[in-house]
C-alpha cells in the first residue's frame, strides 16, 4: 500500500472514540437531566416551553418538558426515552428517573477519571440496582382497594407541585372514584377514564360524570333536547343509501324517472329509521354520516341523534351504557341497545356536548375538569392523568413508599453498607450509585430552599436511628414521618425509576465510540442552504444537536 492511508469512512462522517465519545454522551446526559432538575418535589418551579408556531407550554411535569424540548443528541434522547418509559409504565415519577440518570452519569465521569473500567462501573450499577429493588420491596407498606382515604393520599401526592394543587383534595377524590368505578375482572383501563377540559370557572368546581361526555351536539333541531330512561342504538355504518360498488351512470329521460329515483332514496332512508323505531331506540349514536332526509325522519320520530362520533367514544358508550355497536341497521336487534337513564344536550362554557348519565352500572366515566385560563387546564390535565396511573398502580400492586426522599435516604445508607460486602472495583461503583441516589432529597430541599447539607444529615439521623418512612417535608423544612402525613406513592415508581435510570446510565457509559454521519451533525442551515457546525463542534466536542426548546433558539 506504500502506507497509504486507509479511508473507511466517508468525508463527511464524523468520528469520536474513547474516552472523548464518554465524556460527549455523559454531558448530554446531564444537561437533559439538569434541565428538569429544579421542577422535582411540591416546591418545584415550572418551565415555559415556546415552538416554532409560539405556542406557549407552562408546566413542571418532567416528560412534557423533555418532549417539547427540540433534543437532537442521540445520547440526551435515551434519557429522554426513561421519562417516557417512566410515564407509560407508572404515569408519574418522570422527573426523578430522568434526574437519577442524570446522577448516576455524574458519578460515573469521576470513576472513569481515575481509570476505573466503563464495564466494571456497569457490573457495579446493575448489582446496586437489583440490591436498591430488594430495599424498596422490604420498605413497601400495603395497602388494599378500599383504603380509599390511603389512595386518596396517593393521588394528592401525584399532584403536589402542579397546577392542581389548589384543589388536590377535591381532584383526588374524583380520581379515586373514576378509578374504582372503571376497575373490573380484567384489570383497570385508565382510557375508560375521559378527561374533558372547559375554560371557564375554578378548579374546584371540577366534576366526575357517571357516564359518558360525547363532544357533539344533535344533528338536527327538531329533535328532542333531552331523553329520559333512553334506550340508545350505537352504529359504526352511515344512515344513508348506500352507493352502488361498481361505478354505474343512470340517463333520466323525463322529471317523472328523476322523481321515481328520489321517492325511492327517501323510501329506504324512511325503512332504516323505521327500523330503530321498531326496535325501541330513543337515542343514536352514528360513528358515521347521517342523511339530511333520515335527519328530517328522525327528528318527527323524536329520537335524539348524534353523527361522526368517535371511534373511542363509541367504544366507551358500550361500556357504560350495555349496548352493542352495530354495523347494519336492517340487523339492529333489541337486545343490541344500551340503557341510560338520562341523555341531554348541554352547554360547558359555551360548547355544546351529549350527556349520558345515570347508567345502571358505569364501567365508563368522564372528567370534566375547569381552570380560568387553557394553560391551567392542561397543567390541571397533565396532574390528573399522573394521579390516574399512581392509583391505577397502587391497585394493582397494593403496595406502597413514603415520599419526601425518605426512600432514596434509606437505600443510600442500605447500598453504602451493601458495598462493604462486594469486593473488587465495583464496591466503587455501588458507593457511587448511593452517592447518585441522594441526589433526590437533596434536590427536594434546594427546589424548597432549605439547605440541602442540613437536611441531609437530619435525614440520614433520623433513618440511621431505625426510622425508615421519615422524609423531608419541603413546606416547613421539618423532617418528619411522610407515612403519618400521609405522604405516600406507589412502590412501582421508586423501582420503575431506578431501574430505567440505571439502564439508560449503563448504556451510554458502555459507549466508547460514536460515528455519526454527515447528515445527523445536529447543525442548523445558513441562506446559501449549506450545512453550519452546530454549537460545540457537533458529533465531536460537546452537546452538538441539544438544539433548545423549539422556537427558543438555543436556550440549553
Amino acid at each position: 500500500m506504500g502506507n497509504q492511508p486507509l479511508i473507511v469512512l466517508s468525508e463527511d462522517s464524523q468520528r469520536t472514540s474513547g474516552r472523548d465519545a464518554q465524556s460527549m454522551n455523559i454531558t448530554a446526559g446531564k444537561a437533559v437531566a439538569e434541565s428538569v432538575r429544579t421542577t422535582l418535589g411540591p416546591k418545584g418551579m415550572d418551565k415555559m416551553l415556546v415552538d416554532n408556531s409560539g405556542n406557549v407550554v407552562v408546566t413542571n411535569d418532567g416528560v412534557t418538558i423533555l418532549k417539547e424540548m427540540d433534543i437532537e443528541h442521540p445520547a440526551a434522547n435515551m434519557i429522554v426515552e426513561v421519562a417516557e418509559t417512566q410515564e407509560d409504565e407508572v404515569g408519574d415519577g418522570t422527573t426523578t428517573s430522568v434526574v437519577i440518570a442524570g446522577e448516576l452519569l455524574a458519578k460515573a465521569e469521576d470513576l472513569l477519571d481515575q481509570d476505573i473500567h466503563a464495564t466494571i462501573l456497569a457490573q457495579g450499577y446493575r448489582q446496586a440496582a437489583g440490591k436498591a429493588k430488594e430495599v424498596l420491596e422490604d420498605m413497601a407498606i400495603d395497602v388494599g382497594a378500599e383504603d380509599t382515604e390511603e389512595l386518596e393520599q396517593i393521588a394528592a401526592t401525584a399532584m403536589t407541585g402542579k397546577g392542581a394543587e389548589t384543589a388536590k383534595d377535591t381532584l383526588s377524590s374524583l380520581v379515586v372514584r373514576a378509578v374504582q368505578t372503571v376497575a373490573d375482572d380484567d384489570g383497570i383501563d385508565t382510557d375508560n377514564v375521559k378527561i374533558e377540559t372547559s375554560v371557564g370557572g375554578s378548579v374546584s368546581e371540577s366534576e366526575l360524570i357517571e357516564g359518558v361526555i360525547v363532544n357533539k351536539e344533535r344533528v338536527h333541531d327538531n329533535m328532542p333536547y333531552y331523553k329520559e330512561d333512553a334506550n340508545i342504538a350505537l352504529l359504526d355504518t352511515a344512515i344513508e343509501v348506500k352507493e352502488t360498488e361498481l361505478d354505474a351512470e343512470i340517463n333520466v329521460t323525463d322529471p317523472d324517472q328523476l322523481q321515481q329515483f328520489l321517492d325511492q332514496e327517501e323510501k329506504q332512508l324512511q325503512e332504516m329509521v323505521d327500523q330503530l323505531k321498531a326496535v325501541g331506540a330513543d337515542v343514536v349514536f352514528c360513528q358515521k354520516g347521517i342523511d339530511d332526509m333520515a335527519q328530517h325522519f328522525l327528528a318527527e320520530e323524536g329520537i335524539l341523534a348524534v353523527r361522526r362520533a368517535k371511534k373511542s367514544d363509541m367504544k366507551r358508550l358500550a361500556r357504560a351504557t350495555g349496548g352493542r355497536v352495530v354495523s347494519n341497521v336492517d340487523d339492529i336487534t333489541e337486545d343490541d341497545l344500551g340503557f341510560a337513564g338520562s341523555v341531554g344536550e348541554k352547554d360547558i362554557a359555551g360548547d355544546s356536548r351529549i350527556f349520558v348519565e345515570d347508567v345502571e352500572e358505569a364501567k365508563s366515566v368522564t372528567l370534566v375538569l375547569r381552570g380560568g385560563t387553557e394553560h391551567v387546564v392542561d397543567e390541571v390535565e397533565r396532574a390528573i392523568d399522573d394521579s390516574l396511573g399512581v392509583v391505577r398502580v397502587t391497585l394493582e400492586d397494593g403496595k406502597v413508599l413514603p415520599g419526601g426522599g425518605a426512600p432514596e435516604t434509606e437505600l443510600a445508607l442500605e447500598l453504602r453498607d451493601y458495598a462493604d460486602t462486594v469486593g473488587g472495583r465495583e464496591q466503587l461503583a455501588i458507593e457511587a450509585f448511593a452517592d447518585a441516589i441522594d441526589v433526590i432529597p437533596r434536590t427536594l430541599a434546594e427546589n424548597a430552599g432549605l439547605d440541602p447539607i442540613d437536611s441531609l444529615v437530619e435525614l440520614r439521623s433520623e433513618h440511621s436511628s431505625g426510622n425508615q418512612t421519615f422524609g423531608l417535608d419541603a413546606y416547613t423544612g421539618d423532617v418528619v414521618d411522610m407515612q403519618a402525613d400521609g405522604v405516600v406513592e406507589p412502590l412501582r415508581v421508586k423501582t420503575q425509576a431506578v431501574e430505567s435510570a440505571t439502564e439508560a446510565a449503563v448504556m451510554i457509559l458502555r459507549i466508547d465510540d460514536v460515528i455519526a454521519a454527515g447528515d445527523l451533525k445536529g447543525g442548523s442551515t445558513d441562506d446559501d442552504g449549506d450545512d453550519e457546525m452546530p454549537p460545540g463542534g457537533g458529533m465531536g466536542g460537546g452537546m452538538g444537536g441539544m438544539g433548545g426548546m423549539g422556537g427558543m433558539g438555543g436556550a440549553m
